[in-house]
């Protein structure tokens, strides 16, 4: 199976946000299937360490950078990171989520998140999706969430941002098939991430560990657009979106989100 998924995208695998969570779970997955790995984080110790932990388990090389998502050139980071190397596997986890009251957040703040969330997923599946599209071969990830599919008072950017996210890839997923790549937008839910935790102590309802998002995702590509990881999430999901009124989820939302501890 390993050797089929690295003839198919490898053989080497890039991951924006890979430091801890969702990121790493991601690196070590692309990792035990053969990739060898491009690794982006801001928090250069963290990735470090994340980077070690991968060699040691999956015997496979590693290279890690600090760049910055948010910065104006990103494209030419990219293409400079990856000359040489035949990516054919990318995802972009990183997120930049500002919690809390709109109006309460900087309006430089809430602009981050159009940098990381918005412009860099698509300088991202631009420059490497071109490649893979060359090869006829390839896949791309882009992490959505389920803030995506309606407003989500007190993470307001965000949500928008992540439905961004999510249109940006099932678009993609329809122009890039018949060039042999793989796009795939996973609209996450509550998952056991270090950054969660810190904003809900006690978890969240539904709550699943990264590495089960990632191994749904990997299930699923290829085969959709768009996918819900976890049972709870897609069920919540389908009754927020398909059963209540639009106002009524959003109330729900809001009401759920106002007690989070987000920076």
């Amino acid at each position: 199976m390993s050797g089929d998924f690295a003839s198919r995208y490898g053989p080497w695998g890039l991951v924006a946000g890979a430091s801890e969570g969702l990121g790493a779970a991601w690196a070590h997955a692309l990792a035990a299937r053969g990739l060898n790995l491009v690794l982006i984080a801001r928090r250069f110790e963290v990735l470090e360490a994340t980077a070690k932990a991968i060699r040691e388990r999956h015997k496979v090389e590693v290279r890690t950078s600090s760049l910055d998502l948010a910065g104006a050139a990103l494209a030419a980071e990219l293409e400079k990171l990856t000359q040489g190397l035949e990516v054919g596997f990318a995802v972009h986890n990183a997120a930049h989520a500002p919690g809390g009251a709109f109006l309460d957040s900087t309006l430089d703040n809430q602009l981050r998140s159009i940098e990381v969330n918005v412009r860099a997923p698509l300088t991202l599946a631009h420059v490497l999706g071109r490649s893979m599209a060359v090869r006829g071969r390839g896949g791309l990830v882009l992490m959505s969430s389920l803030t995506a599919f309606s407003g989500s008072p007190y993470l307001t950017t965000y949500g928008a941002t992540k439905a961004f996210n999510l249109v940006l890839g099932e678009g993609l997923w329809f122009e890039l098939k018949s060039k042999g790549v793989d796009v795939l937008a996973v609209a996450a839910g509550a998952t056991k991430t270090p950054g969660l935790m810190r904003a809900s102590p006690n978890g969240e309802p539904g709550m699943i560990e990264p590495e089960q998002v990632v191994e749904e995702a990997l299930g699923r590509l290829g085969r959709t657009a768009v996918m819900i990881p976890g049972a709870f999430n897609r069920f919540a999901s389908f009754f927020l979106r398909r059963v209540l009124p639009r106002r009524a989820a959003v109330t729900i939302l809001g009401d759920r989100a106002k007690n989070l501890r987000l920076p």
